[in-house]
């Protein structure tokens, strides 16, 4: 991240490769050799540790870019696996709470993602035997970090953070601990890819957008995958930077950017459909100034819901670096 200047990014939201999880061993082992010892030895902790020692060097270098009062949004699972003779649970989601409060960050309520990805009838362990058996991880977690105190806006910033105001309904549910919607497993087919991305649902990336920046704002992906984040961004009037260390992902990130201005757009009318109903027949005591339908809350009464228009790639100082930015207008009310 050294192209990136110290304080200029307003909100991470990420994704790492899991460590202990097998498909992402070659790559922690590329990085450091004594993973693949370690694994190959038995030393299940060992691997662990040096693993998470990678990641370590991208939370210290998140926290030099953040802003003061900006957000890290980090989507982790733990990990079951046999290492040597042992069955174990491998918790990434403490391992990086630990070094991200060692750095100085400050943890907030977590969410858990329930992924809906395990079949009700798949079993670990011993099946119907007690005392030999193992539940199913069908969750992940979203940890969530803030650098320091509250965000300080400036009066230009006060005004952008009203018009990013949530609904209050919206506001309810995405502010809920347990999210549950499905995760996806997507193939790579493409060629120079690796066989399958770990990528988290759009909604995902959306939703966190929406609730820890303001449109304008920056968002960092330090793994950006196929592009997901940068795609999320770009439906929520946010600029963008991320980094892949995988060349061989940037068609598939060159082609979620190409639909995510069509994607995002009808996932912003959905949120004004959305809340049309929500409104209907009820009696409400606010009215928003632009839309000119009612709202619950008078801080929804400036609220206005962005439409990308252009999306604008920077050039790459090298091909694993890519900037993209999106310019954008507004839905007229005509166009509800």
């Amino acid at each position: 991240m050294s192209a990136i200047e110290a304080e200029t990014i307003d909100l991470v939201v990420t994704s790492p490769p899991y460590p202990m999880i097998s498909m992402w061993d070659l790559l922690f082992a590329l990085q450091n050799p004594d993973i693949k010892v370690a694994l190959e030895n038995g030393n299940g902790y060992k691997a662990f540790e040096a693993m998470h020692s990678i990641l370590d060097e991208v939370w210290r270098e998140c926290s030099r870019v953040l802003i003061p009062g900006g957000f890290l949004c980090i989507n982790i699972g733990d990990a079951t696996r046999k290492i040597g003779a042992h069955f174990r649970l491998f918790t990434n989601h403490a391992r990086i709470i630990s070094s991200c409060e060692a750095l100085g960050f400050h943890s907030l309520p977590p969410l858990l993602w329930r992924k809906q990805t395990n079949s009700p009838t798949k079993f670990m362990g011993s099946g119907m035997l007690p005392a030999g058996a193992y539940v199913t991880l069908e969750h992940e977690y979203i940890l969530v970090f803030r650098k320091g105190g509250n965000r300080r806006f400036s009066e230009d910033g006060r005004m952008i953070r009203k018009r990013s105001a949530l609904f209050w309904e919206e506001r309810n549910s995405w502010f809920s601990d347990l999210w549950d919607f499905k995760g996806i497993r997507q193939p790579l087919s493409q060629k120079g890819c690796r066989s399958r991305s770990a990528a988290f649902p759009f909604e995902l990336a959306f939703r966190l957008i929406n609730m820890y920046s303001i449109q304008n704002d920056t968002v960092l992906d330090p793994f950006l995958g196929t592009g997901t984040v940068t795609a999320a961004a770009i439906a929520s009037a946010r600029n963008s930077v991320g980094i892949e260390i995988d060349t061989g992902l940037c068609g598939l990130i060159k082609g979620t950017i190409t639909a995510a201005t069509e994607a995002g757009n009808k996932r912003q009318s959905k949120r004004l459909s959305d809340h049309l109903h929500f409104a209907e027949g009820k009696e409400l005591k606010h009215c928003n100034s632009f839309y000119s339908f009612p709202v619950v809350t008078a801080q929804e009464t400036a609220l206005r819901l962005p439409r990308s228009v252009t999306t604008e790639q920077t050039p790459p100082s090298s091909p694993s670096r890519l900037r993209y930015c999106s310019d954008h207008d507004f839905y007229e009310a005509s166009g509800l």
